[in-house]
């Protein structure tokens, strides 16, 4: 079967590339979701993200190889495998990144990527209920709710005390001042999560010259003789299936498959490719390089007054809030769990702000089962966790095998820069900062963990060492850039050195935003499906490639 463009993952990009790309109607799509249709309920309620967390249906459940600066901990990294990707199972918190976060992707030679650049797509992509003002756009797909006015009176305690300890308060993280403390947007529409596959693909399905194939991995990208990508093989319920593409073949799956799928398809370093016996198609030495991620740990309190652990751990209090959810779309069960925060400088003389806090009204430990769920502490308590903005280490993914069914290796590298391992240490200390104010130690019975014998730096590193782990931002392993030897896509997401092959997802990332991922992800889509669309009416449609010869390549 032959397409016009073959869009490969079904994720929080590839769902807005597959609306904009079939909008006009003149183009057939194809877009391919190696998951099923999030038509679970879960996937509606804001707090369905506890239910998908360890659920292998809908998840990946990937995890790194060791890593040698945690403790030798291997770090879970879950992945969406579910039509809308990471986007239907993250904790929805909407947070664009600072402004040097994109003019250091222009200034790492990519000419239209700066924040004024980008700006206008981010307002685009947006609803928002302060209207079209110059930060933000009111006639969006993606819904975004400011929690401001519905969250745990806890919260409040929380943003007092970071006044009390110095530091100021922001009303929007995505307007005119990122830094300071304040409450987290989220992208919801009346209580129910607003992904890019509720928002964006599921009111383009009815078109006939759109076509989604679930349940359908694919296995390896299809090239001519000059390099140019003619098509898709997936493996689909048993079955082997070739799709071809006459114009592009666009992948979109994500940090970790995007640079597998590539490397499975024979673009990649050579001497991994060599290794696995695939045959090279383009020695490409930066794909599944440069990826990065925010490492986050959290810091345990008791508190001396109710939070959310009273009413979201016994059964009655879940019944409430069930109840609550139902009638009104409102309540816990319609928000993220991490509900305030911040951006903060470590230190006085930091240039810009380079960490980020989550205040949240309850705690809970991370299970260390896949049959455990997500669960309150069993008494009164809150959490308030750290990550730094941007990390310095870089890590990598690669391929296991040339199997496509095997999870590629990834090895985020952490704590591999004296800069992060600095940061970590400043983020402790600006926890225990704050949680020294007077509005936090009076609701405070005790700090449970690290706890208070924990006290000098090398005892906090070793802490975050052990207690740390992925809060689930990975991106950058196939990065934007001008040089083929570091980089993996131009500015305009092609493919260095092949024809008819783009890549428009987070791994395109020349270095990771300040904050959580899936907004700025959303932007690249926006951005690169209008750079598709522009460069079709300049490029002539070569002769369309028929079925039979996509069967031939392989």
């Amino acid at each position: 079967m032959n397409y016009d463009y073959i869009i490969v993952g079904a994720g929080s990009a590839g769902c807005i590339l597959a609306n904009r790309l079939s909008e006009s109607g003149e183009h057939s799509v194809l877009l391919l979701e190696a998951g099923g249709k999030d038509d679970s309920f879960w996937f509606k309620i804001p707090v369905g993200f506890t239910k998908t967390y360890y659920n292998e249906k809908y998840n990946w459940m990937y995890y790194s190889e060791p890593e040698k600066e945690l403790d030798n901990r291997s770090l879970y990294c879950p992945r969406g495998k579910v039509q809308g990707g990471s986007g239907s199972i993250n904790a929805m918190i909407y947070v664009r990144g600072q402004q040097r976060d994109f003019d250091d992707w222009a200034a790492a030679g990519n000419p239209g990527w700066s924040y004024r650049d980008v700006l206008p797509t981010f307002r685009k992509l947006e609803s928002h209920p302060l209207g079209n003002t110059a930060y933000h756009g009111a006639n969006g797909p993606i819904s975004i709710s400011p929690m401001r006015g519905a969250v745990h009176p806890i919260c409040h305690v929380f943003l007092e005390g970071c006044e009390q300890a110095g530091y100021r308060r922001t009303d929007d993280f995505n307007g005119e001042q990122f830094e300071g403390a304040g409450i987290y947007d989220v992208n919801t529409r009346a209580g129910r999560r607003s992904s890019s596959s509720f928002e964006y693909l599921h009111p383009a399905l009815g078109r006939a010259n759109l076509t989604v194939e679930r349940n359908a991995l694919a296995s390896r990208i299809l090239f001519d003789g000059e390099r140019r990508a003619i098509g898709v093989v997936v493996r689909q319920n048993g079955d082997v299936r070739r799709f071809a593409a006459k114009r592009e073949v666009i992948v979109a799956a994500g940090a970790v498959d995007t640079p597998k799928l590539l490397q499975l398809s024979g673009v990649g370093p050579r001497a991994l490719l060599d290794a696995h016996n695939v045959p090279v198609v383009h020695d490409l030495p930066a794909v599944g390089q440069n990826l990065q991620d925010h490492l986050c740990v959290s810091f345990y309190y008791r508190a001396n007054c109710k939070t959310l652990n009273d009413e979201m751990r016994p059964l009655l209090g879940k019944l409430k809030l069930a109840l609550q959810y139902v009638l009104t779309h409102k309540g816990p069960l319609s928000m993220s769990v991490n509900q305030s925060g911040g951006f903060f400088k470590g230190r006085d003389d930091e240039p810009h702000p380079n960490l980020q806090l989550y205040f949240n009204p309850l705690s809970y430990r991370i299970p260390k089962s896949s049959k455990a769920s997500l669960e309150p502490e069993p008494y009164s308590g809150f959490l308030l966790a750290f990550n730094p903005c941007r990390p310095t280490s870089r890590g990598s993914i690669e391929i296991a095998s040339n199997r496509p069914e095997d999870a590629a290796k990834i090895h985020i590298n952490a704590l591999t820069t004296q800069k992060d391992i600095d940061e970590v240490i400043q983020g402790c200390e600006l926890v225990r900062r704050v949680m020294s104010a007077p509005a936090l130690k009076a609701i405070t019975v005790e700090e449970i963990s690290p706890g208070p014998q924990v006290q000098d730096r090398d005892a906090l590193l070793q802490y975050f060492r052990e207690q740390s782990g992925s809060i689930y931002h990975l991106c950058g392993s196939c990065a934007m850039g001008a040089d083929s030897a570091t980089s993996v896509v131009d500015a305009r997401l092609r493919v260095h050195g092949m024809n008819a092959l783009r890549i428009v997802d987070a791994s395109v990332f020349p270095n990771i935003t300040s904050g959580n991922i899936n907004a700025p992800t959303m932007m690249v889509a926006e951005k690169g499906a209008q750079m598709i669309l522009e460069d079709s009416q300049r490029v002539e449609i070569r002769a369309a490639r028929p079925v039979e010869a996509v069967a031939r390549a392989v």
